[in-house]
């Protein structure tokens, strides 16, 4: 603040108190004021004018200043979580399909010989069980195809729809890209009747007693269709292809595919 603004004037000036005598004094002619009453009036004047300019200083002071509140403190910032994934994420498919990866040879059994058909170990026991099971009732299970190499899967996916003049979209409604594949897994397993060779691969399997049987106990034995009617991922109906889901590892893998919201398949 200026120091000026305690007096209002320069305080060495010779009329620093002449305007703190009252007017009728100092209008009166026969008076010169008393020097005895001088001192008293200068003092009183001149602390009175002091002591007033202070405290409206303070106050000034006080209504100005910023206060020190709880509502002028910073806002704690709180820190935005990141936005998580959903499981189901279609950006993650090719033409519908899930990425797999191939398992490894180590955990590969056979389960036909004679087709060189293979399947992990977990699926395979299950899958014995299975056939067991089914040729007790009278109906036999055929395996027609079990654990594809990527290498095997292009094969099936690019020259096949070449020979066929398949666009990759049509050619992915019947067969997975390489890389998303579920033969990939060795979880995945073709199915056919044996009393009816015509219907493997086919849709009309779904006529086929394998096909009742299965619809009726695969789930027994950890197995589920992999592309029902009208399935989510856009994929034609194969009544034939079958995947084990019968352990926490086949489950995991295939998580994303049973709850895979509709997407539609380009032209």
């Amino acid at each position: 603040m200026n120091k000026a603004g305690f007096s209002g004037k320069p305080q060495n000036s010779s009329n620093d108190f002449g305007d703190d005598i009252p007017v009728a004094v100092r209008d009166t002619p026969d008076a010169t004021p008393k020097f005895w009453l001088q001192p008293r009036i200068l003092l009183i004047g001149g602390v009175t004018g002091f002591v007033l300019l202070s405290l409206i200083s303070s106050f000034l002071f006080f209504v100005t200043a910023p206060k020190k509140t709880a509502d002028s403190q910073p806002l704690p910032v709180t820190p935005t979580p990141a936005t998580t994934a959903a499981s189901n994420n279609t950006s993650e498919t090719v033409l519908g399909h899930f990425p797999y990866p191939e398992a490894p040879e180590s955990e590969l059994v056979t389960i036909s010989a004679k087709r060189g058909i293979r399947m992990r170990k977990a699926a395979a026991q299950k899958f014995e069980q299975m056939v067991a099971a089914a040729r007790s009732a009278g109906v036999i299970l055929v395996p027609i195809s079990g654990f594809r190499s990527v290498k095997d899967q292009e094969q099936l996916f690019f020259d096949v729809g070449a020979q066929r003049n398949q666009t990759p979209a049509q050619r992915a409604a019947l067969s997975a890209p390489p890389g998303h594949s579920e033969h990939h897994t060795g979880y995945a397993v073709d199915i056919g009747d044996g009393a009816v060779a015509a219907t493997d691969v086919q849709p009309n399997f779904d006529h086929t007693k394998a096909y009742q049987w299965l619809q009726a106990n695969a789930a027994r034995f950890g197995f589920e269709m992999s592309f029902p009617k009208d399935n989510v991922q856009g994929v034609s109906y194969e009544p034939w292809h079958w995947r084990f889901v019968g352990d926490r590892n086949s489950l995991e893998m295939f998580y994303k595919a049973r709850n895979l919201k509709p997407v539609k398949m380009p032209q």
